[in-house]
């Protein structure tokens, strides 16, 4: 018996906020003026700018939601399996919240020559680890159960090497090689009822069963790729590729079979199979002016190609049941696809940032953004799984620079707007394994649902000097002074 879920991706769809602290400060408007470590996300060209660094950032996600589930429900001749009724009933609304856990980001370059900078770096995805009530505080069983309880021991990161290469002051062109690291786990309800073979209701909490999917190690490979020109000191383009992660990993399964007296003989044998499922590709374009040295505005803009996510597949390794009372023993659970039908998300970001010279050593930098991002999950396939709506975000930050030294700090808030979901219309089925006749599949995400966040994080940059590129030649030693009495 098989759940899936997925739980990362890139800006829109899976993740709910642009990332790291400087950037999202800026809205997210982070292409053209990528200057420090936080290119290796935004625009790998702009880590030549950042010379020889070291930045560490973190940040805290703080996600809620609310869902009211509305479900058709059908009245089924036990006999024949035909509906033969159906009524629309409305469930008490559910929170979830995610999990305090910072968020990183660790980077550091080096330059090793004049048109050169070399780097290495990882961060974690501004994704939540979300949580939902197993039961309700009257016992009643959670009406998001089918969807999702908790994502609680995932754990999930994109490392990378990258190259900058400046030939001249005009132009810089920069290239990664990255790889999604890490372990996904999934904890939710599927349904064991079959009308056509048992006297049962698929809302019965005693046909439920608990499934824990681990899906893991995880490595992805991708790489991205991003250029920057600066026709003139005021204005820089720049423009970035991040490449799709196909993710193809073992998994294990925990069951925990449903009570009724039924399954009460049953077993469960073996606990391995394969998930595959397609990350998307992005694209970015930035363009940013500095009417005044100490002031940078950038608009940006973002496509990413959500549509190739269209299913996840389960495939069991001889996964099955034994002793289900009509069927075969054991019972082998077929592939599982899970359609998710994403479609590709668009957004435009406005950002900059002014800085106010203290004096020689001190600075301090005053930045603002907003950013508008479409949903990638049409409405017919949105679930407390994957949250994702049309969201606007509003960020304010603040660094402060002395000498070498830079500490940032940066709150933003995602406002997601409401969905409504008519349970007619809902697409995502209710897993059930077990091989059923039924007429048409029982959707279980019909409902209201609303989401918010904030991002409160703090971060470091230490620039140092690379020994390979001195910034000054050093000055060449005068002739030692002639001895008068040696001349003599």
């Amino acid at each position: 018996m098989v759940s899936l879920s997925a739980g990362s991706a890139a800006a829109g769809g899976l993740y709910f906020a642009e990332r790291g602290v400087r950037p999202l400060a800026r809205g997210g408007a982070f292409v053209a003026g990528a200057n420090d470590l936080g290119a290796i996300y935004y625009n790998p060209a702009g880590i030549y700018d950042a010379k020889s660094q070291f930045l560490f950032d973190a940040a805290f996600l703080n996600f809620d939601t609310e869902y009211t589930r509305r479900q058709l429900l059908r009245q089924v001749d036990p006999n024949t399996g035909e509906v033969v009724g159906t009524f629309e009933q409305t469930f008490d609304t559910v929170e979830g919240a995610s999990q305090p856990i910072p968020i990183p980001t660790l980077a550091a370059s080096y330059q090793v020559a004049d048109e050169w900078v070399v780097a290495l770096g990882a961060y974690a995805p501004y994704a939540s680890i979300t949580d939902f009530p197993e039961n309700l505080t009257t016992g009643e069983p959670s009406p998001s159960r089918y969807s999702l309880i908790t994502l609680e021991g995932s754990a999930l990161v994109i490392a990378g090497a990258y190259v900058a290469y400046a030939p001249n002051d005009q132009w810089r062109f920069g290239l990664g090689l990255q790889a999604l690291a890490g372990n996904f786990v999934a904890t939710q309800i599927f349904g064991a009822c079959v009308p056509d073979r048992f006297l049962c209701a698929p809302e019965q909490p005693e046909w439920d069963a608990l499934a824990q999917l681990s899906v893991g190690p995880i490595f992805a490979p991708s790489g991205n790729l991003g250029v920057t020109y600066i026709p003139h000191e005021q204005w820089r383009i720049g423009a970035a590729f991040q490449a799709p992660f196909a993710v193809r990993a073992p998994a294990k399964l925990s069951v925990r079979l449903p009570s009724t007296p039924t399954f009460e003989r049953s077993s469960v044998d073996g606990d391995e199979g394969d998930v595959n499922f397609e990350l998307p590709w992005a694209a970015r374009l930035g363009v940013q002016f500095s009417p005044l040295p100490e002031l940078q505005i950038e608009v940006a803009g973002a496509v990413e190609g959500w549509a190739m996510h269209d299913s996840i597949v389960m495939t069991p390794d001889g996964i099955g049941i034994r002793d289900i009372p009509g069927f075969p023993n054991p019972y082998r659970i077929p592939v599982q696809n899970i359609p998710r039908n994403f479609q590709n998300t668009y957004s435009v970001r406005l950002g900059g940032e002014y800085t106010y010279q203290l004096d020689d050593e001190m600075g301090l930098a005053f930045r603002g953004g907003a950013s508008w991002e479409s949903s990638a999950i049409p409405p017919e396939y949105l679930s407390v799984l994957t949250i994702d709506t049309d969201k606007i975000t509003l960020g304010a930050g603040l660094g402060l620079a002395y000498g070498a030294w830079r500490f940032d700090a940066v709150y933003a808030h995602v406002f997601g707007f409401d969905v409504d979901l008519a349970p007619d219309e809902a697409r995502i089925p209710l897993l059930q394994p077990l091989a059923a006749n039924q007429p048409d599949p029982y959707y279980i995400n019909g409902g209201s649902y609303s989401a918010r966040a904030n991002v409160v994080g703090i971060g470091l940059t230490v620039n140092y000097e690379s020994v390979l590129v001195p910034d000054e030649e050093p000055e060449a030693e005068p002739p030692p002074e002639k001895d008068e009495d040696e001349d003599a």
